[in-house]
C-alpha cells in the first residue's frame, strides 16, 4: 500500500493535538458529540443528496483505495509489454492467447485477445481508447463526491455554529455560562473545517491522483501492445516506452534493461 494518505492524515491531527495542548487545553474540549454528530452525519447527507445513490455507493466502496492501494510500477508494465513483443516475433502474434488467458489484468488480457483473433489495429486503439476513457468516468465520480463533501463540510459546520449560538443568545441571563457556550459554539465550525481539509480533501485528490496514475498505466499498456500488433522491434519499444514515464518514475536504466534480459519469462508469468 501507498502510506501517504494515512500518514498525512495522521501527522494533521497531530498536529492539531499537540497545538491544543500546547494552548493549555485538551482535546476532550473538542471532541463534542452534538457538533461532529451534525458535521459528519449533514455532510454526508448533502453530499448524498446531490448525487445518485448508485454514485454514493460506488464512492464508498472506492474509499479504502485512497489508503490501501498500490499503484503498479509503470517499468513492470513496460517490461510485460516488452516480454510479450519478444514472444510474438519469436512465436507469432496468435501465440498471445495463452498470455491473454493466464493475465488478472483486464485491460490487458483484452487487448492480447483481440490481438490474437486479428483485430485491426485501428479497431483495437478505438476500443481500448473507450475503456480508458470509462475508467476515467468511473473513478471521477468518486473523487469528485468526497471533493464535494469537503466544499459541503466548511459550511454544514457554520450552520451548526449559528444553531448554538442561537442557543446561547437564549441563555443570555446567565452571564457565567456564556464564555463556555460560545467557546463550543465554534466546535461545530472547527470540526467542519477539520473533516473539509483533513478528511475529504485528501481523500478526494488521493483518489482522483491514483486514477491518473492507473490511466497513465493504462495508456503504457495500450501504446506497448499496440506496437507488439506491429511487430516492432523489443528493444526500441522498450525506449519508447520508458521515454513515455516521468523520470521519479523510472528505475535506472541499468536495473530495467537488466530485468527486460534476465526476466522477460518471469513478467509474462507475473501477470498471471
Amino acid at each position: 500500500m501507498d502510506p501517504a494518505t494515512l500518514i498525512g492524515i495522521l501527522l494533521a491531527f497531530g498536529a492539531l493535538t499537540a497545538m491544543i495542548n500546547l494552548e493549555g487545553s485538551t482535546v476532550a474540549s473538542v471532541i463534542l458529540l452534538p457538533p461532529m454528530l451534525l458535521v459528519f452525519v449533514g455532510t454526508i447527507s448533502v453530499g448524498a443528496a446531490g448525487s445518485t445513490l448508485k454514485d454514493v455507493i460506488h464512492s464508498f466502496k472506492a474509499l479504502p483505495k485512497a489508503f490501501m492501494a498500490k499503484p503498479t510500477a509503470p517499468t513492470a508494465s513496460i517490461e510485460t509489454v516488452v516480454a510479450l513483443a519478444e514472444k510474438a516475433r519469436r512465436q507469432g502474434l496468435l501465440s498471445l492467447e495463452e498470455d491473454a488467458a493466464n493475465t488478472k489484468d483486464e485491460f490487458l488480457r483484452d487487448a492480447l485477445q483481440n490481438i490474437a483473433d486479428g483485430t485491426d489495429g485501428d479497431e483495437l486503439r478505438e476500443m481500448l481508447d473507450d475503456a480508458i476513457d470509462t475508467k476515467m468516468k468511473s473513478d471521477g465520480i468518486a473523487a469528485k463526491f468526497f471533493q464535494t463533501l469537503g466544499g459541503y463540510a466548511p459550511t454544514v459546520g457554520i450552520v451548526g455554529t449559528v444553531v448554538s449560538l442561537t442557543h446561547v443568545l437564549e441563555n443570555l441571563s446567565t452571564p457565567s455560562t456564556l464564555g463556555p457556550m460560545i467557546a463550543s459554539a465554534f466546535v461545530a465550525t472547527l470540526w467542519g473545517l477539520l473533516t473539509a481539509n483533513f478528511l475529504w480533501l485528501p481523500i478526494g485528490s488521493k483518489l482522483a491522483r491514483l486514477s491518473e496514475l492507473e490511466v497513465d498505466r493504462m495508456n503504457l499498456v495500450m501504446e506497448g501492445v499496440l506496437a507488439v500488433q506491429a511487430g516492432s522491434q523489443p528493444t526500441l519499444l522498450r525506449e519508447r516506452l520508458i521515454a513515455m514515464v516521468p523520470a521519479h518514475h523510472r528505475k535506472s536504466g541499468k536495473a530495467a534493461k537488466s530485468s527486460g534480459r534476465d526476466g522477460n519469462d518471469e513478467k509474462l508469468k507475473s501477470v498471471a
